[in-house]
């Protein structure tokens, strides 16, 4: 298999996971968005979705503030943005042109169809559409996008380079909006692990899939603690970082075979990290530490696949 396949498969799977995180990060934004607060302004709400992204200064350069309209325009349709849900959609589209013999035509034809209803909507054509109804499509389309690799694809090296970059882009998603939420929306005078209100926490689940499966375990209040403990150690919440890196390893095992390389060998740490972690040590390192510390390596993770399977250089 060229490492130059791999590379394009490999990140149109990113793309399109970003896209669906982008648009749940959005409805996380919208949802908290109608519940009173007596925090301050709207802004409250929408500031944390540009936060979570890689380059906030980008959005403040061009919007004076973080008001609903122009957070969704950035994060949503603007062309100029490379992870907004329209970058992410042409980028993962440009991929899969590249290399339209190494997928399904079934692939081709849902990631395409995506973005031709897509490429020419509007801000005024988004608002007559419905942001949530927008934002629950995104996600739709991905699903099916998701369905339709498992169900059609061979599952050999180019099938293993798509989950690999569904799940590493999953993982960076879900310890970015865990770390907004607690280190951006709580108030400052706020202790970390105290009380929050329950309708935001639950807001916050929704936006990761995971309501549902936090009232059937814990079948009691959402408590901060808790929602931490489910999104960073559960190992079977298909967006918890302890799920997404026993995919990662897993695929990685299939990709490297016998070979000693650095890629393995770190997502092996980090894995080990999150399957004997304590949700206590967490909170006694500190929520915010350990999570921006996952980033860091989960970053340094992809750099290193693309040195070891796509002789990429990377930028430090």
């Amino acid at each position: 298999m060229l490492s130059r396949t791999a590379e394009d498969l490999y990140w149109m799977a990113r793309y399109m996971e970003r896209a669906e995180n982008a648009a749940r990060v959005l409805d996380v934004s919208y949802r908290m968005s109608l519940l009173p607060t007596e925090l301050g302004s709207a802004s409250l709400h929408w500031r944390p979705a540009v936060e979570i992204g890689p380059d906030p200064g980008n959005f403040y350069d061009r919007y004076q503030e973080a008001t609903a309209a122009n957070v969704i325009e950035y994060m949503a349709l603007d062309p100029d943005n490379p992870s907004s849900i329209y970058a992410c959609i042409r980028a993962a589209r440009e991929n899969a042109r590249t290399d339209r013999t190494a997928i399904s035509n079934e692939m081709w034809e849902s990631l395409n169809s995506t973005w031709l209803e897509l490429r020419d909507l509007t801000p005024a054509g988004l608002r007559r559409w419905g942001q949530r109804a927008f934002f629950d499509w995104i996600k739709e389309r991905s699903h099916l996008f998701r369905g339709v690799t498992v169900g059609t694809m061979l599952h050999s090296d180019p099938f293993h380079f798509i989950r690999l970059g569904t799940f590493l882009e999953r993982a960076d998603n879900t310890a970015r909006i865990l770390d907004v939420k607690y280190h951006v929306l709580l108030p400052e005078a706020e202790e970390v692990g105290g009380a929050v209100d329950y309708y935001q926490w639950g807001a916050l689940l929704r936006s990761v899939s995971a309501f549902r499966p936090y009232r059937a375990i814990y079948r009691d209040l959402i408590t901060p603690w808790r929602v931490a403990e489910m999104l960073i150690l559960r190992p079977d919440l298909p967006r918890s970082l302890h799920y997404c890196f026993e995919r990662v390893t897993n695929t990685l095992d299939r990709l490297a075979g016998y070979k000693t390389l650095e890629c393995r060998r770190l997502a092996g740490e980090i894995h080990a990290s999150l399957r004997f972690g304590k949700i206590e040590a967490i909170f006694q390192e500190g929520l915010h530490e350990f999570l921006t510390a996952f980033i860091r390596r989960n970053n340094r993770l992809g750099g290193e696949i693309q040195r070891d399977f796509m002789m990429a250089e990377v930028v430090e």
